[in-house]
């Protein structure tokens, strides 16, 4: 059934779906920069309390339902001059057991939060928080605990073998980080093995300038796995998604494909006082999806989206990401004083999308503290 306008229901139910970028068939969406679990710094000081991490994030990789529960330690360090304590951790669900040191840890000392995750519920990726609140620290600090859990034990080529560079097993080539906030930085991790029949030393070349990697333990040995960190660092002229790259080289020899990372940068706002952030900008948008109906292939269409800045400060778009390339900005993006009013406009190219429905998400990044990114949508159906 051919529709011309597209209802809040409806346009909800496409996006939970996902809208494939070659047909018009349902297909799942790329993580969108909302769904990104943002990474606490392993550095943190806010408050009076300061603290460091020996990790925010602890991977068990591939694992078995037969191996039974499993579990891991973080360790956090009082590195500030005053006394601090773990008052609670809370656990994202009932799968996952926690303790930590209840004592208070004075200056220098370290205490640490165990966790085990039961591994009951089968075959199934997993991705579970902890939640820490800690005196003198005025945020809750998040950590992770993630793996994959088979129903039987698969052999390395089986696990990374899909997008091997030579001897170098690794599950995909596309890496993806948590929120990177302007002054900081951010790490993840990867599993990768040695497919090969002698120890694979892993190096980068042509590495993007805010990009780190390193693999440990390296060289890696025959038939084992090896764990890829990589951190990207805020650059003050990039906000939004961006791309940073490097290519492996594998015992000497470079190899034929990049690995690529992707990161959403938005502002640091944990830096800004209490009165920037009572003055700071508001986007209002009319409306946040532009519904172009139904269209002949191959038109072009001016997409506006008007919007008002109900803030005290100046709005600052700082960047416009598109899903699809058939989607561009128009000119500039605005600056909209206070109380004042403007558009952000895009061209639609329709002949860059499959005939059929069509959904196409945009995602602001902006200087407002109370909206940092602002998702908008262009809709309609071409024929």
């Amino acid at each position: 059934m051919k529709m011309s306008m597209y209802s809040p229901i409806l346009l909800l139910s496409l996006l939970s779906c996902g809208w494939s970028r070659s047909s018009g068939a349902p297909a799942q969406l790329a993580l969108q920069p909302e769904q990104f679990v943002e990474e606490v710094q392993l550095d943190q000081a806010d408050g009076q309390g300061k603290i460091s991490w020996d990790k925010t994030l602890h991977d068990f990789g591939d694992v078995s339902v037969s191996d039974g529960p499993l579990s891991c330690t973080f360790t956090l360090t009082n590195t500030g001059q005053e006394a601090i304590t773990i008052f609670e951790v809370v656990s994202s669900c009932g799968c996952t057991d926690v303790q930590w040191t209840r004592d208070p840890l004075m200056p220098g000392q370290s205490g640490t939060i165990s966790a085990t995750y039961k591994n009951e519920d089968g075959a199934l990726a997993f991705d579970k928080t902890l939640t820490v609140y800690i005196s003198g620290v005025k945020r809750p600090v998040v950590l992770r605990l993630r793996g994959m859990v088979h129903d039987k034990k698969k052999s390395l080529s089986e696990l990374y073998g899909a997008e091997k560079l030579g001897d170098f097993g690794i599950k995909s080539r596309s890496l993806k980080t948590g929120t990177l906030h302007q002054g900081l930085s951010v790490s993840e991790t990867a599993t990768v093995a040695n497919l090969g029949r002698k120890p694979l030393e892993v190096g980068f070349e042509s590495v993007s300038p805010q990009l780190t990697m390193s693999v440990s333990p390296n060289p890696i040995p025959v038939g084992s796995t090896a764990t890829l960190t990589y951190t990207v660092r805020a650059d003050a002229s990039l906000f939004g998604r961006n791309e940073y790259s490097a290519v492996p080289v594998l015992n000497g020899m470079m190899a034929p494909e990049i690995l690529s990372v992707t990161a959403w940068t938005q502002e640091n706002f944990a830096l800004w006082s209490q009165e920037q952030r009572e003055n700071a900008a508001l986007p209002m948008f009319d409306t946040s999806t532009f519904n172009f109906g139904i269209i002949d292939d191959g038109k072009s269409i001016d997409v506006s989206f008007p919007c008002l800045n109900k803030g005290k400060s100046t709005l600052h778009f700082y960047k416009a990401d598109t899903e699809k390339m058939a989607l561009e900005l128009a000119g500039s993006l605005p600056e909209i004083e206070a109380g004042k009013k403007g558009s952000v406009r895009f061209t639609l190219d329709t002949s860059l999308l499959p005939k059929g429905e069509n959904v196409v998400m945009i995602s602001l990044t902006t200087n407002s503290p109370l909206r940092p990114l602002v998702n908008l949508f262009v809709a309609g159906e071409i024929r």
